[in-house]
């Protein structure tokens, strides 16, 4: 199972929740297979996704999930420690680890070899860490929906895009319409 296959499996899940969506295909994955104005697609900040949605998280009750790479968690392993240290029981992180820096070309990450990243989120202080294969994520994700607390999903996966058109809509009309989606 690929990450586009994870993705359409829990936008049944996802429709209706706040989600702030990993930089580059990705993004392109969900915007094609169920836009919707929760949706915050990430177009030019590799690693800060987690960043963004936990301060969205922090900021207001609303659930909000985050979609995650390997790669990305690993250009910017602070945020795990920040997570654990700011705890926001409305906000799930799903790293959907592929091994591998998809956007770029699928070059191998170290995910993809000796490095546990829900080992790391551990050793960073988050209390709920689960690690599943990709066939258990939507389940997985809906019982952390109900369980209505923090929690950091790794649902690993094998590496591979899906062919999906770039997103051509302005980033200041996804900000606009994802705020309005905040505040409703």
């Amino acid at each position: 199972m690929i990450r586009s296959e994870i993705l359409k499996e829990i936008t049944p899940i996802l429709r209706d929740q706040l989600v702030v969506c990993n930089i580059g295909i990705p993004s392109q994955e969900l915007h094609t297979i169920d836009d919707q104005p929760t949706n915050f697609y990430m177009l030019g900040t590799m690693g800060l996704a987690s960043s963004i949605g936990l301060g969205l998280a922090l900021s207001q009750p609303k659930p909000v999930i985050v979609i995650d790479g390997d790669g990305s968690v690993l250009t910017n392993l602070g945020t795990l420690p920040t997570i654990a240290n700011n705890v926001a029981d409305n906000y799930i992180l799903l790293i959907i680890d592929n091994g591998s820096y998809g956007s770029t070309g699928d070059q191998p990450t170290y995910a993809g070899r000796k490095t546990s990243l829900a080992k790391m989120a551990e050793a960073a202080g988050c209390d709920r860490v689960i690690e599943c294969p990709a066939e258990d994520t939507g389940r997985v994700l809906q019982e952390a929906l109900d369980a209505m607390q923090m929690t950091i999903i790794v649902s690993k996966c094998e590496s591979g895009n899906a062919k999906m058109p770039p997103i051509t809509m302005d980033p200041v009309v996804i900000r606009d319409r994802f705020m309005k989606a905040v505040q409703a």
